[in-house]
């Protein structure tokens, strides 16, 4: 029997045999359908354990038994895989060693039942549900776009625990089984056959039918082998070798280092051949045990957390969701507005692109068809989805066609007197309850909605370049903005495939407000002569996912210096922009889009430093100091703004701001979001670092705004004094942005 003395228990945890039902359909036949009445979609948790173990322990008896089908309540959903917020809850290696082997010796028991066990899957088979499915003698997974197959765990910081770093290279190789783990990707059912993953597709309506064929042997399974590849490829030590040099560069050009789990499943999946299945088991336990209870994993796990809160943005206050947009409306097919046109008509909503100019309309066209074509070529898009989200996509010079549209997001100049143009033209051809958003990242969202009819529909969307790779979206209410309005903008993010964060009306909003002293502290420490490359190097070391200087280039100059006009403009003297980016740029210098910037984009490998950056340079005040007081000060001139946005409820929780933090500036996900990060360190330490920096010299020549900039607020210098922390006391009453 299962020891579950380690498990930590759901407060609504059911009775005992609630979780599970067992059905006898014909002589020698047991089906054993996942209920979890306490959950939505099941997952690993004792109550199911618990449960998993008592129905194996029947079957265990029962030699009448041929073939056992393990499957879901529906054929659309099997389980979510394990409890990760009871993972979160341990904190002792030793207990989580004990639980991971526990587990394993409950899927080990279902390995050796004599009956054929097939498992039916359908829907998401994420990390423990696809474990659970690998100690199975056969996976019959359903043909459909809902099904999504892999193991995840790395990108929560742990690595597959309960049998898949051993049993997936068992069963389709050491090369499969790297890719599938190391990068945490969830295949669809069509590739996950392909790779042998799953030994077999079916139509949903079938599934159960199918399984019961295949477990009573009416229908037979030829299943994929190694054969001489097993030998020549995952058992020879030569070719292990090379497989392992390859893999941990990739690792390496990735992970930088600051992320554990990677390199010990790559330990793992390479040493699976020739260990047996309690050997496999205490190396997985090891190796969980050690991760699950690090800090890195424990942040890793906040982020998933906020990350699934966030969809919560998407409903009711009754816990019901929005209808579903099936038609939308884009103004302005420039980068950002063709980005968001081409991104609703992929996912599946009748969309109208209007421009002034009919040469942006066609690029904005063909950019669409190139995007869609290249996945269909990838199969990431079926030929039948490719079809429509071809057609979904019309365009018009002008606002014509946009009447039947249940949102229009504009995404013209930065310029208040057209926005609210555009807006006006859209309210008088739009329906009453029709929405109109804003893609602004520095304009008042308040101020449009003045002398617009229903301007309680009137709402910030703000999504970030380039659209499709980008996963934030800022929601912006405005003044008069509606809770209605805020749900139904935050569902249609969520239907896109994207995270909103609801953030207050004020100047760069969250994310650019931050980044804004981030950049601009970088950009100054370059003008007192510290190299662009060593910058960015030591940026990339500390988790960004690039340096400040390749941003800067990817961003262009020209918007980077008017998002920071209008930092300053919103905020004052603590927000004065360093005046080197305005120096250097002309036409042909505004980054990656002009081929130069701070780096030289023109040639065909690596972009090169540019090498005439010394004429900016004004000084090498900054040249003597070390890496670490390099990173401290770029990283604290943004932790500083964080705290006063934070002070000012810009987002509702501690939560939501680390998660807008790590998906919308890219802030180090195993540094658990800016927030988090400050509560590392301590308010006590960040307060002591900020006075340090706020009296070096080279801030003080700079000026009052630098000085400011490095001016814990007053809250903060009470959590320092109080030994308290931004995720334990939330945010203070709101205060007026100085």
């Amino acid at each position: 029997m299962i020891d579950l003395s380690q498990f930590p228990s759901p407060e609504n945890a059911p009775a005992p045999g609630e979780c599970l039902k067992i059905e006898r359909p014909e002589p020698g036949l047991a089906v054993l359908t996942i209920l979890s009445p306490h959950k939505s979609f099941p997952v690993l948790d004792a109550p199911l354990l618990r449960d998993l173990d008592a129905a194996v322990t029947e079957f265990e008896g029962d030699d009448s038994l041929e073939g056992i089908v393990i499957t879901g309540r529906r054929a659309d959903q099997f389980l979510a895989g394990a409890d990760v917020e009871a993972i979160a809850q341990i904190t002792d290696p030793e207990v989580v060693r004990k639980a991971v082997l526990a587990v394993h010796g409950l899927f080990a028991r279902i390995e050796r039942l004599a009956a054929r066990t097939v498992a039916a899957v359908g829907g998401p088979v994420p990390g423990g549900a696809l474990e659970l499915s690998l100690s199975c003698n056969v996976i019959l997974a359903t043909d459909s776009s809902k099904t999504k197959i892999g193991l995840p765990e790395t990108m929560l910081g742990i690595i597959p625990g309960w049998g898949g770093s051993h049993r997936l290279p068992w069963r389709v190789g050491v090369p499969t089984a790297l890719d599938a783990i190391l990068t945490g990707r969830l295949y669809p059912a069509k590739k996950a056959f392909q790779l042998g993953i799953v030994d077999r597709l079916t139509k949903e309506e079938y599934l159960h039918r199918i399984a019961a064929d295949i477990a009573m042997g009416r229908i037979r399974i030829k299943k994929k082998t190694r054969g001489a590849k097993s030998w020549l490829v995952d058992r020879n030590p030569l070719a292990k070798a090379v497989i392992r040099n390859q893999a941990k560069k990739q690792v390496d050009s990735k992970a930088h280092g600051n992320y554990p789990a990677p390199y010990r499943a790559l330990d793992l999946v390479l040493n699976a051949h020739g260990k047996s299945l309690t050997e496999a088991a205490t190396l997985e336990a090891d190796a969980v045990a050690e991760l699950a209870t690090g800090k890195i994993s424990k942040n890793l796990v906040s982020i998933f957390f906020a990350s699934e809160a966030a969809k919560k943005l998407g409903q009711f206050a009754d816990g019901t969701s929005p209808a579903k947009f099936t038609a939308g409306a884009v103004v302005g097919g420039g980068v950002m507005g063709a980005g968001i046109a081409s991104l609703m008509a992929e996912k599946g909503l009748t969309t109208r692109l209007c421009d002034l100019n009919q040469a942006a309309l066609d690029g904005a066209t063909i950019t669409h068809r190139a995007d869609i074509a290249k996945k269909l070529r990838r199969k990431r898009l079926t030929p039948s989805r490719a079809d429509a989200a071809i057609d979904g996509l019309s365009v018009s010079v002008g606002i014509t066609g946009v009447g039947h549209a249940e949102i229009a997001v504009e995404a013209v100049a930065e310029i208040m007197g057209v926005k609210r143009k555009v807006f006006g033209d859209l309210a008088a051809a739009m329906a009453d309850d029709a929405i109109l958003a804003t893609n602004t990242s520095s304009l008042s969202v308040t101020e449009m909605q003045e002398a617009l009819p229903q301007p309680e529909r009137v709402v910030g969307m703000h999504f970030f370049n380039p659209v499709k790779a980008m996963p934030l979206v800022e929601i912006v209410r405005g003044a008069q903005t509606s809770d209605e309005t805020v749900t139904r903008t935050a569902a249609l993010a969520i239907q896109l495939g994207k995270t909103p964060v609801v953030t207050k009306d004020v100047p760069g909003f969250l994310v650019n407000r931050l980044l804004g002293p981030y950049l601009d502290e970088a950009v100054r420490l370059f003008v007192e002569g510290v190299s662009p490359l060593r910058i960015d190097r030591l940026l990339l070391q500390f988790g960004m996912p690039m340096g400040p200087f390749k941003l800067l280039d990817e961003v262009g100059l020209d918007i980077a210096a008017h998002a920071a006009k209008s930092l300053h403009e919103g905020y004052g003297t603590r927000m004065t922009p360093c005046d080197a980016i305005a120096g250097m740029m002309k036409p042909t210098r505004l980054g990656k889009k002009s081929g130069r910037g701070f780096y030289d984009h023109t040639g065909k490998g690596k972009p090169e430093l540019m090498d005439d950056l010394a004429q900016f340079q004004r000084g090498t005040s900054a040249m003597s100091m070390s890496d670490e007081e390099i990173v401290e000060r770029i990283v604290l001139a943004m932790m500083g703004e964080g705290a006063r946005a934070f002070e000012e409820r810009v987002v509702a929780t501690a939560q939501e701001f680390d998660l807008a933090t790590v998906f919308g500036t890219g802030f180090a996900p195993f540094r658990g979001g800016l927030l988090k990060y400050a509560d590392a360190v301590g308010a006590k330490r960040v307060v002591a670092l900020m006075d340090k920096h706020r009296g070096m010299k080279d801030v003080q020549a700079r000026g009052a705004g630098s000085v400011q900039r490095f001016e814990p607020t007053e809250r903060l210098r009470e959590m320092a004094f109080s030994e308290l922390s931004f995720h334990e006391t939330g945010p203070s009453k709101a205060k007026k942005s100085a």
